[in-house]
């Protein structure tokens, strides 16, 4: 019987944050690719695009038009996933099958910038500190519908991740209810402040400095890390420093070094295949249901699906969704990876 090698040998990663599994498979990151390739958009994009619905002075598909914005704009969404009215619902205790029940919320688009042909890695710290202005005051403002119970802020990157717009935008996703990943979360942080009397992502993130095998990117107010239980091949976690459960809790310090961080990591991310990375990211932070939640930490998740190059993704399929989430680049080497990667953008080159 052979010694366990964690960098070789097959084995389950746990995820305390969720109460789930993921199994890491080494050995098979030496297999040769013959699947699908992805085709890379190498089109070069313009500064503004009179075709497109989130370009300032443009016409949107509901027949608005855009201001002429010059930094981040917020708007409704035109195809809202969530709706505002109100539904009367009677709500049968009895059915075991077939529950269903309205939901209530409320769909945004944040665009970045007027820029068509800009991303955050190519945006000015200046220019992302008014992305999180503006998350900060949509987290305010729609916090303060009486039934809206948590804010979700995200970005989904690159026609790979579904995005129909190569405009930089992100979208925010207000609702009556936890979303099944948000209430998996509180439910673990809460477990784990009501057993130690302390904060599972501070107490984690004290860990992985001491180890210093995962960390990409720290500076004085935050770190970016591949989580010993990551699923995606080069996904990261962004954790503050300081204890404190929302965006709005930021100093301007703090502003500064997340804007900072967020454009080395993203610059990082594309220059590891030379192409506009994609991915999905959202920020997970204390609910808006008026409770004071100190179990909470705020920290973004980076979901980016490529594998190998800028055409090989990886796919969650077969054993993923009928077993569990697995991987096969260790998250110990990704980090590495990402870690040693310039912080010039390669178009700055």
């Amino acid at each position: 019987m052979k010694n366990f090698d964690i960098n070789e040998d097959p084995h389950r990663r746990y995820n305390p944050l969720i109460n789930e599994w993921v199994l890491v498979s080494p050995h098979r990151a030496k297999r040769p690719w013959q699947g699908q390739n992805e085709t890379v958009a190498s089109d070069v994009l313009p500064e503004y695009d009179p075709t497109c619905y989130l370009c300032p002075g443009n016409l949107r598909a509901n027949g608005m038009t855009n201001p002429d914005y010059e930094a981040s704009f917020v708007f409704e969404n035109d195809f809202a996933a969530l709706k505002q009215e109100k539904i009367f619902f009677e709500n049968s205790t009895k059915e075991t099958f077939f529950k269903a029940k309205p939901e209530r919320g409320i769909s945004r688009v944040v665009c970045f910038s007027p820029k068509h042909n800009l991303t955050l890695p190519e945006m000015t710290i200046d220019g992302i500190k008014d992305i999180i202005q503006t998350w900060q005051k949509e987290y305010i403002d729609l916090g303060k519908v009486d039934y809206i119970n948590y804010v979700q802020i995200f970005e989904n990157k690159g026609s790979v991740m579904g995005c129909s717009n190569p405009h930089p935008h992100g979208q925010i996703w207000a609702q009556s209810s936890l979303p099944t990943e948000v209430e998996k979360t509180q439910n673990n942080l809460k477990t784990y402040d009501d057993l130690h009397q302390s904060n599972l992502l501070q107490d984690y993130l004290q860990e992985e400095l001491k180890l210093d095998e995962r960390i990409v990117i720290e500076n004085t107010h935050f770190v970016a890390l591949v989580p010993f239980w990551a699923i995606w091949p080069y996904e990261t976690m962004i954790i503050s420093k300081r204890h404190f459960g929302k965006i709005t809790d930021f100093t301007s310090d703090e502003t500064t070094a997340f804007a900072t961080i967020l454009k080395q990591l993203t610059i990082k991310y594309d220059n590891l295949f030379e192409t506009s990375f994609p991915y999905s990211s959202g920020i997970h932070q204390a609910p808006t249901d008026g409770e004071s939640h100190p179990e909470w930490q705020f920290h973004m998740h980076f979901y980016p699906p490529l594998l190998r190059s800028a055409t090989v993704k990886k796919f969650m399929v077969g054993y993923e969704m009928l077993g569990e989430s697995q991987r096969d680049i260790t998250p110990e080497k990704s980090a590495s990876i990402l870690k040693a990667i310039s912080d010039t953008h390669y178009k700055n080159k």
